[in-house]
């Protein structure tokens, strides 16, 4: 019965305890992306309304200001990504060609490592000596000791690439939809875009530890602030051109 109970109490632990993906490559270029197209070509649209010209430049600009972010974003989070994790395999390639020349002292290095965490050593030792015996497990642990990484979860530089691009492309559109469908007037842009980072912010909070309302109204607080330099700087520039 009390055997049971224990596994009872163990299945309902690990369904309360689990944990969200933290370190996969979607998330933050998601995120970022989305923002940033909401804001860039918020604060662009608004910069070129400031200097009162006609309804259809202003939806080029919207347009074009979501083709070139989205394709720069993309491009941007590839290279990056790529660049960190040729970067990683490498110091793995240095790791593994340790533990194939040098492996008396790996292993040591890995007893040393548990008993500066309080393990005995003599118990230190013997985990030391079993992880050791297969190569790639062997690897693992070493770059998760050493260098904080799993060689197993790498991110992907095509998937940060291709969130990157889609969630640029879905903000960018919020504010150049109600021209597309016949709007003439600045503020229809506005309150859309508003909305969508108030939304954002508030869909962010969901995946951290902020409340909705505080993520929805700083991203909206931050994303109007931008239009507003930009329309002000629009019409100054389109007087003064003008």
């Amino acid at each position: 019965m009390a055997a049971t109970e224990a596994l009872s109490i163990a299945a309902v632990h690990r369904d309360d305890h689990s944990h969200r993906d933290v370190t996969g490559g979607w998330l933050r270029p998601a995120v970022f992306g989305a923002m940033d197209g909401l804001v860039s070509n918020l604060a662009l649209m608004t910069g070129v309304a400031g200097g009162d010209v006609s309804r259809q430049t202003v939806i080029i600009a919207g347009l074009a200001g979501l083709a070139a972010g989205a394709f720069s974003m993309a491009a941007g989070e590839y290279t990056s990504v790529a660049s960190q994790r040729d970067l990683v395999e490498a110091e793995l390639e240095v790791e593994r060609r340790e533990l194939r020349r040098n492996p008396v002292d790996e292993q040591r290095e890995l007893a040393d490592r548990y008993v500066a965490r309080g393990v005995d050593r003599d118990l230190a030792e013997r985990v030391a000596e079993q992880l050791s015996h297969d190569p790639e497990q062997a690897l693992e642990i070493h770059a998760r000791e050493e260098l904080g990484i799993d060689p197993g979860d790498l991110p992907s530089p095509t998937t940060a690439a291709v969130s990157s691009f889609v969630s640029f492309g879905l903000g960018a559109i919020l504010p150049v939809l109600p021209y597309l469908l016949g709007a003439t007037q600045l503020w229809a842009a506005v309150v859309v875009a508003l909305v969508g980072l108030f939304a954002c912010g508030a869909l962010v909070a969901r995946v951290t530890a902020r409340s909705w309302l505080y993520s929805g109204l700083r991203q909206l607080v931050l994303g109007g602030a931008a239009a507003g330099v930009t329309f002000l700087l629009g019409t100054l520039f389109g007087t003064a051109v003008g």
